[in-house]
């Protein structure tokens, strides 16, 4: 459904060879800056930053030093998001300064980058098309789409790494489908740090560090690199200190050399000082990742070892002070020696391993289940956007942090549709939820089509943070039947349920058998008792059977019950409530 909160521009159709006015198509142009949603992404400070394609809040100008703000108004780490069907996209922008710089490409300094997320949350990139002038141009042609729907898929538009931006379009042909995504209200990564964290020496914006991590943990990351500016200054970590972080990466040591190292211990202790009195959140200190042609130079080896003691001696002298500190090493880092360009900068190789680096260490402090999972965590867009997933996990996030949910219903579309809060339009029996869960405070954490990696990665992504449930129902797996063996589901379940456990250790769970559904009633029923035997022993856990409710004598599905063989009607839900509603009270 298009937005009519976006700004529409009808542009004449182009002439090209062969063909006549009447056939070819139209495009329809979307500006970011003039839609409701704000959908500018990577920014700590989003809505006070308001229209402006620029990483700090105008205020901040007054607060840093003048390099320092210059930078911020290049775009490194910004991007937009927004879901099309389109067979064709263009982005056409202008920039603020010149095109390229002696040792990056224009495609890096200046130029956008585009990649897809299919309806299962499989993530690819895409090539483009472009031209550099007055304005530049990128086009996306011929984009296939491999989905359970005809929507499309939900696109990620990096912008600039060494430029500002003017303005900027993005254009697909007439009658497509477009909508922007508004940025995510999950806690951000943010980044501090130098030229290396603002993205050189990247052939293209998405080669950038920082933007590979932001699509490998899929949660939003700040980029506060500024090109020989990540000086630890004290009016920056003050900055700091106001953005409500999943956790602060301090990368500022190849700024630190020389001169500087004598600085090292005093800026930075008083700044771990400032963000400590305002935040509770990880805190990672990173060593200089070294100049790549030390073993030809130990003078350069020197100048990097000197400004990693230091840090060393901070992270050493603050760890118990400060709490929850973490250290990446140079040896953790792991660059091979072609990683950089200069002997400072990284090239797309040093890009990678940098990420895959960061990736690790920020993963395990984060996600330290995670690695223990059979499933891959993802996101997913398969209910023909009904609704937009992503925004109902932000509705939740939100919904949460208010409402301090006592009870949660966590599942698929049977939950989803039922009724309670977040609001869903297509619930089917809310009177009968408003019924069970008279007096209580109940979320509903139920998304349509989500098999069990996507219910993990929802609470690996905070669903199941920032309060105390007592008791928590899980309906989950029938979504996995076509693409899973019963063995992969019990231990996929069996994951899920200790994963929900570690983030609501007080809460008594409950697992609802899969329900019974049209033609798979025999296989559930082997699958089901696997899953009961699963939890034997486990005091903490309860497994609910609600199939015989559900079914005849023969075994078969009630389709008096049923909408369409899997989906419960309203007085299917009648028949779940009055099941469960000795285990609600």
């Amino acid at each position: 459904m298009i937005m009519n909160t976006a700004l529409k521009f009808a542009v004449l159709p182009v002439l090209f060879f062969g063909q006549s006015l009447g056939m070819v198509a139209q495009t329809d142009w979307y500006n970011p800056m003039v839609d409701s949603l704000l959908p500018i992404h990577g920014r700590a400070w989003n809505t006070e930053t308001g229209k402006y394609y620029q990483r700090l809040p105008q205020r901040a100008k007054e607060l840093v030093r003048k390099p320092v703000w210059n930078l911020s108004l290049q775009t490194a780490g910004l991007y937009v998001k927004f879901y099309t069907n389109a067979p064709n996209i263009q982005v056409k922008y202008q920039v603020t300064g010149g095109y390229s710089l002696p040792h990056m490409p224009a495609t890096g300094v200046s130029g956008v980058d585009l990649y897809t997320m299919d309806c299962n949350g499989k993530q690819y990139w895409c090539a483009a098309n472009y031209q550099f002038g007055d304005t530049v141009r990128y086009t996306y042609n011929n984009l296939t789409y491999h989905n359970t729907h005809d929507k499309g898929n939900e696109f990620t538009l990096y912008l600039p790494l060494y430029n500002g931006v003017k303005s900027l379009q993005i254009g697909v042909p007439e009658g497509s489908r477009f909508d922007f995504v508004r940025p995510s209200v999950e806690k951000p990564v943010v980044v501090y740090g130098t030229s290396i964290a603002q993205g050189a020496c990247a052939s293209r914006p998405g080669m950038a560090w920082t933007n590979i991590l932001q699509r490998k943990l899929d949660m939003p990351v700040v980029n506060l690199g500024f090109s020989g500016n990540g000086q630890l200054d004290e009016e920056f970590f003050r900055l700091l200190a106001e953005v409500d972080a999943a956790m602060y990466v301090i990368d500022c040591m190849p700024n630190m050399t020389g001169d500087r190292v004598a600085l090292i211990r005093p800026r930075l202790e008083n700044g771990l000082r400032i963000l400590r009195s305002k935040s509770k959140a990880p805190v990672l200190l990173v060593e200089h990742d070294g100049y790549m042609g030390f073993y030809a130079s130990d003078k350069r080896g020197e100048d990097f070892r000197q400004t990693n003691e230091q840090l060393r001696a901070v992270y050493d002298s603050m760890k118990d002070e400060v709490g929850n500190l973490h250290y990446l090493t140079f040896d953790e880092l792991a660059l091979s020696m072609d990683s950089q360009v200069d002997g400072v900068h990284a090239t797309d190789l040093g890009m990678q391993q940098y990420a895959d680096a960061y990736y690790k260490k920020i993963a395990g402090i984060l996600f330290p289940e995670q690695n223990r999972l059979s499933f891959v965590p993802s996101r997913q867009h398969r209910d023909s956007f009904t609704y937009q997933w992503a925004k109902r996990h932000d509705e939740i996030l939100e919904y949460n942090a208010t409402a301090q949910p006592e009870i949660v219903m966590l599942g698929n579309s049977i939950t989803h549709f039922w009724g309670g809060l977040p609001y869903e339009k297509r619930r089917v029996a809310d009177d009968v939820w408003q019924k069970l869960f008279k007096g209580k405070s109940v979320v509903n954490l139920g998304y349509g089509w989500d098999r069990i990696e996507n219910i993990q990665w929802r609470v690996l992504h905070g669903e199941l943070d920032g309060f105390r449930a007592q008791k928590i129902f899980m309906m989950l797996g029938t979504n996995n039947l076509d693409m899973n063996t019963d063995e992969q589901i019990i231990q996929g379940i069996k994951e899920t349920v200790a994963l929900i456990a570690r983030k609501q250790p007080q809460a008594k769970l409950y697992v609802v058998k899969i329900l019974p559904r049209r033609n798979y009633e025999q296989r559930l029923v082997t699958l089901n008792a696997g899953l009961e035997q699963a939890f034997v022993g486990n005091a903490s856990v309860q497994v609910l059977d609600l199939s015989e409710t559900l079914t005849g004598k023969d075994g078969k599905i009630n389709e008096k019950l049923f909408s369409d063989g899997l989906h419960p009607n309203h007085e299917g839900y009648k028949r779940i409530a009055n099941e469960l509603k000795p285990y609600v009270k």
